[in-house]
C-alpha cells in the first residue's frame, strides 16, 4: 500500500479513519471487538475511503465530516463482506479465514448487522440528511443486488444482468464514496454529477478487473479458489465475451445448467476462455470505463487530490491482486 503515490495526500486523514473504524466496537461485547479487529486486519487497501478523502480534499470538504463519511463507507463495505462470505460459504478472504469459519451463522449475521448499524452512525455524524439518504439508498441497492442474485442469479448470461449486478455489488458504493462528499461540501450540481460519474465508472472498472483476476490470478494471491464465479454459475464479462464467440460450447451449457458442475468441464472452459481473447476484451472495456472516469474530472479544481484521483483510476486497471 505504501508504494502507491495516491495515498500520500490523505495518509494523515486515512489514519484518523482507521482509528474511527477500530473504535466502533469499544464498549460492546468483547467478541464483537475481536471480530472487528479480525476484519479490519485483513489487508484491504481502503480504496473507498481514499476516494472519499481525495474527493473531499479537492472540494474543500469539512475535515471532520469528511473523515466520518470515509469511515462510514469502509464500515459499510466491511459489513457487506461479512454477509457475502456467509452467503457464499467462503472459507478465506485475502488469505485469512472468514468470520463464518469461526462463528456460527447466527453470530456472523448479527456481526454484519452490528457493522451496518455502526456504519449508519458514522454516516449520521456528517450531519447531512442528503448524504445519509444516499448512504441508506446505497445499502438498499447492494442488498437488492444480492437478493436478485440469490433468486435466479445462476447461469444468467445477459449483459444487462451483468451490468446491473456489478453496479449493485461494487460501483454503487464507489459512486457514493465520491458523491456523498460533494453533497457534504454543498457543491454545485455539475460538480456532484462529475464526481458521481467518476465514482461510477471506476467502480464498474474495479469489478470488471476483479472478474478478470478470477481467471488470471492464482489462489494464493486471490485468497480464494480461481474461477470461483464459474463454480457458482455466475457469468462475468470474460465469459460473456467468450459466449458471444462460442455460443454452442457445451461446457458453457454444463456450467449454466448444473449445480455443482463437473470439474473437468470447469478446467476445459477456464483454459478456453483464457486462450480466446475474451479476457483482453474485458480488460479493454475496463480501460474505457477508466478513460471516462478521468474525463469526468475535467474542469474540477486543479490540485494534488485531483491528480491522485486520476492515479487511482489508472491503478484500478493495472492491479494484479
Amino acid at each position: 500500500m505504501n508504494d502507491l503515490t495516491f495515498f500520500e495526500p490523505v495518509k494523515e486523514r486515512l489514519q484518523l479513519v482507521e482509528e474511527r473504524l477500530h473504535a466502533q466496537a469499544k464498549g460492546f461485547h468483547p467478541a464483537m471487538e475481536a471480530a472487528l479487529e479480525h476484519l479490519l486486519s485483513s489487508g484491504g487497501k481502503r480504496i473507498r475511503p481514499v476516494l472519499t478523502l481525495l474527493t473531499g480534499g479537492m472540494l474543500k470538504t469539512d475535515p471532520q465530516r469528511l473523515v466520518a463519511m470515509a469511515a462510514a463507507v469502509e464500515m459499510l463495505h466491511t459489513a457487506t463482506l461479512v454477509h457475502d462470505d456467509l452467503i457464499d460459504g467462503s472459507l478465506v478472504r485475502r488469505g485469512i479465514p472468514t468470520l463464518n469459519t469461526q462463528w456460527s451463522s447466527a453470530a456472523t449475521v448479527l456481526t454484519g448487522d452490528f457493522l451496518f448499524a455502526r456504519a449508519a452512525k458514522l454516516a449520521a455524524e456528517t450531519e447531512s440528511v442528503a448524504a445519509l439518504h444516499l448512504f441508506a439508498q446505497t445499502l438498499a441497492t447492494i442488498v437488492n443486488g444480492e437478493i436478485t442474485q440469490l433468486f435466479g442469479g445462476r447461469g444468467r448470461a445477459s449483459r444487462a444482468d451483468y451490468d446491473r449486478r456489478i453496479y449493485a455489488k461494487t460501483a454503487s458504493l464507489f459512486e457514493t464514496s465520491t458523491t456523498a462528499t460533494a453533497i457534504i461540501a454543498d457543491s454545485d450540481e455539475e460538480t456532484k454529477q462529475r464526481v458521481r460519474l467518476y465514482g461510477h465508472e471506476i467502480g464498474m472498472a474495479f469489478q470488471i478487473v476483479d472478474d478478470i483476476l478470477d481467471f488470471t490470478s492464482q489462489t494464493e494471491k486471490l485468497g480464494k479458489p480461481v474461477a470461483s464465479d464459474l463454480r457458482q454459475g455466475l457469468i462475468t464479462l470474460p465469459t460473456l465475451y467468450y459466449i458471444e464467440s462460442n455460443p454452442d460450447d457445451k461446457d458453457i451449457a454444463n456450467v449454466i445448467e448444473h449445480d455443482p458442475c463437473d470439474e473437468g468441464c470447469l478446467e476445459r472452459l477456464l483454459t478456453a476462455i483464457r486462450e480466446s481473447g475474451s479476457i483482453e476484451k474485458a480488460q479493454n472495456e475496463a480501460e474505457q470505463h477508466v478513460a471516462r472516469a478521468i474525463d469526468a474530472l475535467s474542469n474540477l479544481p486543479e490540485c494534488v487530490e485531483r491528480l491522485s484521483l486520476i492515479e487511482v483510476a489508472r491503478y484500478i486497471v493495472r492491479r494484479n491482486v
